[in-house]
């Protein structure tokens, strides 16, 4: 017997669970680059990237608005959280800028291969599951594009990309839902 406190998961709500915590993740990674951007100012890039991902955010908050599903209130917290770490990883130096983007990076490519797999199961959202394939395939992109620009060369590469992992799923663990 099921207790009255016992919630019930809908797919509609694990959807809007994901469409949030898409939209809150794309925030941060352009607040992560502005950041870096900040130190590093006019490298190319990192640039580039963020040009990508101000297309991702701008896709997921369309998706919002549509749906009507509320952003995370979460958004000040990685609004600041963000930039401060593109920024301190920039001030460590361009090698620990890029070690940052391959720790989210790889953290984000898992989390929407996940969300591709759930959705192709259910055949259905095929507009949402072509787009987050699409921006799945660009995040592998930014991950090759910044281990091509030494990222693992940086000083504490690995304790550096351990800790930046932890605090992305955190991240994504918190926004799905707050």
């Amino acid at each position: 017997m099921k207790s009255s406190f016992t919630k019930i998961t809908s797919k509609n709500d694990k959807i809007s669970d994901m469409i949030r915590v898409n939209q809150a993740g794309e925030f941060g990674a352009q607040k992560i680059y502005e950041g870096q951007l900040a130190v590093l100012h006019n490298d190319k890039t990192i640039r580039e990237m963020l040009e990508q991902e101000k297309i991702h955010l701008e896709t997921f908050n369309k998706i919002l608005i549509k749906r009507g599903i509320r952003p995370t209130a979460l958004s000040p917290i990685w609004s600041v959280g963000g930039y401060l770490l593109g920024a301190a990883t920039a001030l460590v130096g361009r090698k620990a800028a890029m070690a940052c983007t391959v720790a989210v990076e790889e953290v984000i490519e898992k989390h929407y291969k996940e969300q591709q797999d759930m959705l192709e199961k259910d055949n259905k959202e095929k507009e949402l599951i072509k787009i987050i394939e699409k921006f799945r395939n660009e995040e592998i992109e930014h991950r090759n594009t910044a281990l091509d620009h030494d990222a693992e060369d940086t000083q504490g590469y690995e304790l550096m990309t351990k800790s930046i992992k932890k605090i992305t799923k955190l991240a994504i663990f918190l926004s799905k839902k707050i």
